[in-house]
């Protein structure tokens, strides 16, 4: 039995989902106390009880202690099944990472299935559905569909994960240069000169032609959302840099989308920070390298949570390439 604790690093959810990955994938039993200890509030919430549930459903696994506030889940797992699957989380909690947490499991499994999640499918605080879609997805075996958009606080959006098994390692190393630049813009239940007053901003900056401009008018919203997003194609993949509009003045958001893309862009990397801790578990699964800018304390604390269920499986060269040791 691997024991963890919850609070190590920087203490969120992470913790728990790769703890949850990796018991799937290598049939370790784990014992998880102090669960998100570094939050507010800390133990299970609505989005990290459904990816518990979601877990113990895949594998068939023997779970203790997963009730909302839960500070302690002791999870000893089966195999990982193919099937097709279906969660909902009961709030705007983030559909993506209940995603998150059983796509491993599924990448290893006998057959393709499919993973359908209730939620939140654009929040500031996880991967939103551009980012899964093209910045993510494309390096593993996941086709992303969004059904309906759901933003914080209503929630109620509909994401599927459709599921291919593919263990091929991930190698992203050079970047290459820029071939397109392309600014979106949605807006849920809003006003759309809000969604054009970014959108103009951010053309302004970008120095982009109508083609490369996107508005997008959310159907059927069914609660009120703004987010910006800086789609960079380069040779290797996408990168998508995401602003909301939850608590900030409208006008600022072009302003830290672009920050985030300008950032990058200087740092000559391919791997993005959000990429880099993404791409963590498929580099030790199943080999491969990439090369990125400093670890944030997330991914920092992604690696020490792996190294615990596949010791010295992955190797920080500084802070900056990931790679597998011996893959």
């Amino acid at each position: 039995m691997i024991e963890i604790d919850g609070s190590m690093g920087e203490g969120g959810g992470q913790v728990l989902r790769t703890s949850l990955a990796l018991s799937m994938v290598t049939g370790q039993p784990v014992t998880l106390t102090r669960i998100r200890a570094g939050r507010g509030k800390p133990g299970l919430l609505r989005q990290h009880l459904t990816g518990v549930r979601a877990a113990a459903e895949v594998s068939s696994a023997r779970v203790e202690g997963a009730e909302l506030g839960s500070g302690r889940v002791v999870f000893v797992p089966g195999a990982p099944r193919a099937g097709d699957y279906r969660f909902a989380i009961g709030s705007a909690g983030s559909t993506s990472l209940v995603l998150q947490t059983v796509l491993p499991a599924l990448l290893v499994a006998d057959g393709p299935s499919t993973v359908t999640v209730e939620g939140g499918t654009h929040n500031s605080a996880s991967p939103p559905f551009p980012f899964l879609q093209r910045t993510f997805s494309p390096h593993v075996g996941l086709e992303p569909v969004l059904h309906r958009w759901g933003f914080y606080p209503a929630g109620g959006g509909v994401l599927e994960g459709r599921i291919t098994p593919d263990r091929s390692p991930v190698r992203l190393l050079e970047r290459g240069p820029l071939t397109a630049v392309h600014a979106h813009v949605a807006i849920s239940g809003l006003a759309h000169r809000i969604g054009h007053g970014t959108l103009g901003a951010l053309k302004h900056a970008l120095g982009l032609e109508r083609e490369q401009l996107h508005f997008h008018q959310v159907p059927e919203p069914i609660g009120p959302g703004f987010v910006a997003w800086i789609e960079a194609e380069f040779a290797r993949g996408v990168e998508v840099f995401t602003a909301f509009g939850e608590k900030r003045r409208n006008e600022d958001l072009a302003e830290v989308a672009l920050a985030a893309f300008t950032a990058w862009k200087a740092l000559d990397v391919p791997v993005s920070e959000h990429l880099a801790d993404q791409l963590l578990i498929p580099l030790a699964l199943f080999g491969g390298a990439i090369r990125t800018g400093p670890l944030s304390l997330h991914a920092r604390t992604n690696v020490a949570v792996i190294d615990r269920f596949l010791p010295g499986r992955l190797r920080v060269d500084g802070t900056s390439v990931v790679e597998v040791r011996g893959g």
